[in-house]
């Protein structure tokens, strides 16, 4: 996992833990700093093995997990918890953007309140910049063409 660790300050760990203890005992909350647990009839679904957002992973049977055998399948339950709320059927209609790794181990009450994420848990960081990396097409130099290219030793 990935785990942004950067120094806080007392308040925002005391907060940070105060918020884990909570989610933990009601949701057995992760941690991932993007919560969406109003989406998901209020069942983590970072708890999956796989870490599924978008539903289950299709080799779950039986509401069993496919990694783990004895354990239920998180998105069964997600499902099951659905029909008896009907708000949370509107909800799970839209798909859930990729996890933003960079907030996992973060508060997501403080992440809700800095903007960092939406009400509905999304992240709201900016793709990195693909040009900005190393190799890109835009700063690999155009391979030679024929007409300019060295005979091997061998012609």
């Amino acid at each position: 996992m990935y785990l942004n660790y950067r120094p806080k300050n007392i308040i925002y760990r005391l907060w940070f833990s105060l918020e884990r203890h909570i989610k933990s005992l009601l949701f057995d909350c992760s941690s991932c700093g993007q919560c969406i647990l109003r989406t998901t009839a209020l069942t983590c679904p970072m708890r999956c093995p796989k870490q599924l957002r978008n539903g289950p992973c299709g080799g779950s049977m039986d509401a069993k997990c496919e990694v783990f055998r004895d354990q239920p399948c998180y998105w069964a339950l997600i499902i099951k918890r659905q029909k008896r709320l009907g708000y949370f059927r509107k909800k799970m209609d839209y798909n859930q953007p990729a996890v933003d790794w960079s907030l996992w181990g973060t508060s997501a009450w403080i992440n809700l309140a800095g903007k960092k994420v939406n009400t509905d848990g999304h992240a709201q960081s900016e793709c990195p910049d693909v040009n900005a990396r190393q190799g890109t097409p835009d700063t690999v130099s155009p391979s030679p063409s024929p007409e300019s290219r060295v005979p091997s030793p061998k012609e």
